[in-house]
């Protein structure tokens, strides 16, 4: 099989080859790493690759044999490092598999290394010190999105079909939109966080993944959900497979339409023209479509600054766990500024703040379900401009603390971090492109607790009307035919 073959197919389709005995996992492992070869060294996405240990059983899943990646954070794969992008976690190697990773191998997945995260997850541009700057594979001069910027611009570029991603404030929609994918947030207790943790980010971050089409995404969702022992909560389980869900109709949906952000910033006018001809063919597909707004249930800056007390505090229990068990410092030798910023912000908050934080977060939750009481689903742009030119975040960002950064974030994607916030799946769909540039364009629908069910059916019916698979960027391991 040649690159340029190798690229039509998704994950479901190459793991029919595979049952089939057209071809094995070890020549896919084989071409995949090629794809790596052609194409990594200008989008640097993956960090680090390493040869097949896997042998899944031929048709064993729906995915058996599919290469795959996963993200250098939230993940262990025993033997293998998670240095979260960090220099302060350098050379950290797992000593065993997380629940995820586990489930991984069970899915019949083909882990062939990790992708670029920006340190600790803690911003949507991927340009980390410790491995440099992830590129956008459609424009190699613009951000691929983060924090699972690494996952996407691999996807996004052909290396693999499918790949691991996380997602605590739209870590996972935002690289979906920035790249041209589909990507899915689960609800909150879909998948296990364990055994190392009960919960990331107080339940804000969740584990997910970017794939070119919506089958892959629905089929690695079905085998790996469900809790394991230990977990504080779980989502009630679907009453079919999603992969049954991505090809049943999903009726008449009420949608509301939600252009201008919480927060009140500007929305490039494209990306508000390119949200209302989704909508516009929302309505084509049967659908009925209303613009709306939705009560956040506290205001934004309440909003925001719940979130820097949460994630921060946080942050500084994984810093100061690293520096001793490394016994390195913590300072501009181990740490980005901003991240050291966020630590010395997150050594403030008291316990009275962070506990009002989390009343924060219910009130969210709340209100956003309200919402979703009388709405099948919320519409929005997944972004609120094309992707950023590499080193935006850094313009202005020099002696920010803690909650300016996360400002900064939060002001880049002030759609994605309510649903995670409320614990609510939604997805980004890559229905639109920029005519100016060509670079695409997400278009986000968020549904209700447990409702990945709808947002599949819709996503399925989406990627028949309008389809994107022949869709690819400039850097494309498709293009590299003698490899």
């Amino acid at each position: 099989m040649k690159l340029s073959e190798y690229v039509t197919y998704d994950g479901v389709g190459l793991a029919d080859l595979v049952a089939r005995g057209e071809v094995t996992p070890a020549e896919l492992a084989s071409i995949a790493q090629q794809a790596s070869d052609v194409v990594n060294p200008q989008i640097n996405a993956v960090v680090e690759t390493w040869p097949a240990q896997d042998t899944p059983v031929p048709g064993s899943t729906p995915l058996a044999g599919v290469p795959f990646l996963i993200k250098d954070l939230a993940v262990a794969m025993a033997g293998k490092r998670v240095e979260l992008g960090s220099r302060l976690a350098a050379g950290n190697v797992a000593g065993a598999d997380s629940s995820l990773m586990a489930c991984f191998r069970r899915a019949g997945l083909v882990t062939l290394g990790r992708t670029a995260t920006p340190e600790f997850a803690y911003s949507t541009t991927t340009e980390g010190v410790l491995y440099g700057a992830t590129r956008n594979p459609w424009d190699l001069t613009r951000t691929p999105g983060g924090s699972s910027g690494g996952s996407g611009a691999a996807v996004a570029a052909g290396i693999v079909p499918i790949a691991h991603a996380t997602d605590a404030a739209g870590s996972l929609r935002v690289p979906a939109a920035s790249n041209g994918l589909f990507g899915l947030k689960p609800t909150r207790g879909r998948v296990s966080m364990g055994p190392d943790a009960d919960e990331v980010f107080n339940g804000l971050a969740v584990h997910g993944a970017l794939s070119r089409s919506v089958r892959d995404s629905a089929a690695l969702l079905d085998l790996v959900r469900g809790p394991e022992i230990g977990d504080p909560y779980f989502a009630q389980q679907p009453e079919r497979p999603y992969a049954q869900e991505a090809t049943r109709s999903p009726g008449r949906l009420r949608i509301g339409l939600l252009t201008q952000p919480w927060g009140g910033r500007a929305v490039a006018g494209d990306l508000v023209d390119a949200t209302l001809r989704s909508a516009r063919l929302a309505e084509s597909l049967g659908h009925q479509v209303e613009e709306v707004q939705v009560d956040l249930g506290v205001g934004w800056e309440e909003f925001v600054l719940a979130n820097a007390r949460l994630w921060s505090a946080n942050l500084v229990t994984w810093i100061d766990g690293f520096a001793a068990a490394f016994d390195r410092p913590i300072d501009s030798t181990t740490v980005e500024p901003e991240m050291l910023a966020s630590y010395l912000y997150g050594r403030q908050v008291s316990g009275a703040e962070f506990v009002h934080a989390l009343a924060v977060r219910n009130n969210v939750a709340r209100a956003i379900g309200r919402y979703f009481a009388g709405y099948d689903l919320l519409l929005t742009p997944t972004l609120p401009e094309l992707p950023v030119p590499l080193g935006t975040y850094a313009e202005g960002a020099e002696g920010t603390d803690g909650l300016g950064w996360l400002k900064q974030l939060f002001h880049r994607s002030p759609f994605t971090a309510a649903f995670n916030v409320a614990g609510t799946p939604a997805m980004s769909v890559p229905l639109e492109t920029d005519p100016a540039t060509g670079l695409p364009i997400g278009i986000q629908f968020a549904a209700g607790y447990g409702r990945e069910d709808v947002l599949f059916r819709l996503a399925g019916q989406l990627e028949q009307a309008t389809p994107w698979a022949h869709r690819t960027p400039t850097v494309w391991a498709g293009n590299h035919n003698n490899a």
